[in-house]
Parts: C-alpha cells; structure tokens; sequence
C-alpha cells in the first residue's frame, strides 16, 4: 500500500495553503462574501437574459413531490402554491412569470434550480396555471412586480 512520505505531506499542506490564500484574495477582489462566492461557482451557466427593467427569461422547471418540507425561507411548501424558487433574489419577491401567452403571479420562498441552465423552479400549482407540466420545462419570461 502507498504510504505519503512526510516531504510529500508538507507539498500538499502549502499547496492547498496556496489555493486558499488565492480563492481569499479573489473573494475580497471581487467584493463578494464567502457565501456569494461559493454558490456563485454552480450558478455560472444560468443562460438567463437580464434586462435594466427587472426582468429576465430563461429555462424554468417545476417540482411537487416535497410537499411539507421545508423551504430554504422556513415555510412549509405547498405543492399547489403560487410560490418559485430563485438563487438570488430575496424572499418575498414577487414575480409574474410568463410562459407563451399564460402568465401567474409567485412568490419566491425557495433557493434553485440546482440544475445548469435554469432561472426557476416553480411549484407545481403555478407551473399548471401557465401550462409548463406538460413538458416539465419550459422557456419563460419573469418580471420583478
């Protein structure tokens, strides 16, 4: 069985040292906390279009078997809820989230998608109301109301 020999120990130690006191620097270059930084790592590919006036559009999905647990805002979700989840934006926030020539009024009380390339997740209620579960996802349009 290989054995690490203690110089080899020591070369690990400092170059992990290193990569922290790299991942640190850029951290306080960039002015973003410990937090923001790590969660900014799974959410680079969002493939979501900002624009100046609050809205965005992208990939959204929906989910509806967790019924009672609890969301990243400390409710209870409700499957049948107007409710999304949203990786930034602050809890309470309300959205109207557009899906061809539907639209419904949520509210964010959840952190995701964690999956690359979608905006939201919806609650199974509000992805019904705009016609998104049939095909589980779907192209959308939110605005911040």
């Amino acid at each position: 069985m290989y054995r690490m020999t203690t110089r080899a120990r020591a070369r690990k130690l400092a170059f992990r040292s290193l990569l922290t006191v790299a991942a640190t620097t850029a951290i306080l270059v960039s002015g973003a906390t410990a937090g923001e930084a790590k969660s900014r790592k799974h959410w680079r590919s969002a493939n979501a279009a900002v624009t100046t006036s609050g809205s965005f559009s992208g990939k959204a999905s929906y989910y509806g078997s967790e019924s009672g647990a609890r969301t990243a805002s400390g409710a209870r979700y409700n499957p049948m809820g107007m409710t999304a989840a949203h990786r930034s934006l602050p809890f309470g926030t309300k959205l109207k989230v557009t899906h061809g020539s539907r639209s419904v009024l949520v509210t964010v009380n959840d952190r995701g998608p964690f999956i690359r390339g979608r905006v939201l997740d919806l609650s199974k209620g509000a992805a019904q109301m705009i016609g998104l579960t049939g095909r589980g996802v779907g192209h959308v349009v939110a605005e911040v109301q």
